[in-house]
C-alpha cells in the first residue's frame, strides 16, 4: 500500500539514508531503464515547488537515460538493509549489467509518473524534471575539488519538482 506523505514529513530519515544510499531510476523517452545509487542530493522549495536536487556525472549511463527524460523518481530504504544493492548499482554500469535482475530489485510503476520505483523500498519521490546545471568549476570551493572532483568529472545537477511523495507499507 502506498499512503501519501507531505514531501518533507520524512527529511530526518531521508536525511540520515542518503549518505549511505539511495536510488535514482531513470526511464528516458525509449523506455530504458537504469537505477543509480546516490549519496548527495538534497530537498528544498525553490520556485514556489517541492524540489529534490540530485547530481549526476557525464560519465553516468544514467545520465545519458536523464538528458532524454522528464522524470526521475528516488527510492530510499529505511527498514530493509539493501547494502549490497546499493554497492552494486553505486559501482556498475547499466550499460553493462540489468542491476534489476543482478540485485533482484522489483521495478513498480509511479503514482503519478511514468518512471518506476523501486519496490523493496519505504520511501519513494516522483519527480518532474524543471532545470538542470554544470556545475562551473572555477565557482568550486578547493578543498571540495580536492574531495570530490580530483579526475575534473564535475556533476550536472538536475532538479525536479516532488509530484508525488509517498511511503510503501
Amino acid at each position: 500500500m502506498k499512503e501519501d506523505v507531505k514531501y518533507n514529513d520524512y527529511l530526518k530519515e531521508l536525511l540520515e539514508q542518503l549518505p549511505k544510499g539511495a536510488f535514482l531510476t531513470v526511464k528516458d523517452d525509449q523506455d530504458r531503464i537504469n537505477t543509480m545509487t546516490i549519496g548527495w542530493g538534497t530537498v528544498g522549495f525553490m520556485w514556489q515547488k517541492p524540489v529534490f536536487m540530485v547530481m549526476i556525472r557525464p560519465s553516468r549511463y544514467t545520465y545519458q537515460l536523464i538528458e532524454n527524460a522528464k522524470y526521475f523518481t528516488v527510492s530510499i530504504p529505511i527498514k530493509k538493509d539493501l547494502k549490497k544493492a546499493l554497492a552494486i548499482c553505486g559501482s556498475k554500469s547499466g550499460r553493462d549489467i540489468n542491476k534489476f535482475s543482478e540485485c533482484n530489485l522489483t521495478l513498480e510503476p509511479g503514482k503519478v509518473v511514468h518512471t518506476p520505483i523501486i519496490g523493496e523500498c519505504d520511501l519513494h519521490y516522483e519527480c518532474k524534471l524543471l532545470y538542470q546545471q554544470v556545475m562551473e568549476p572555477a565557482l568550486v570551493d578547493p578543498s571540495i575539488k580536492k574531495l570530490a572532483y580530483s579526475k575534473n568529472d564535475y556533476h550536472i545537477m538536475y532538479y525536479g519538482e516532488i509530484v508525488a511523495s509517498y511511503v510503501k507499507e
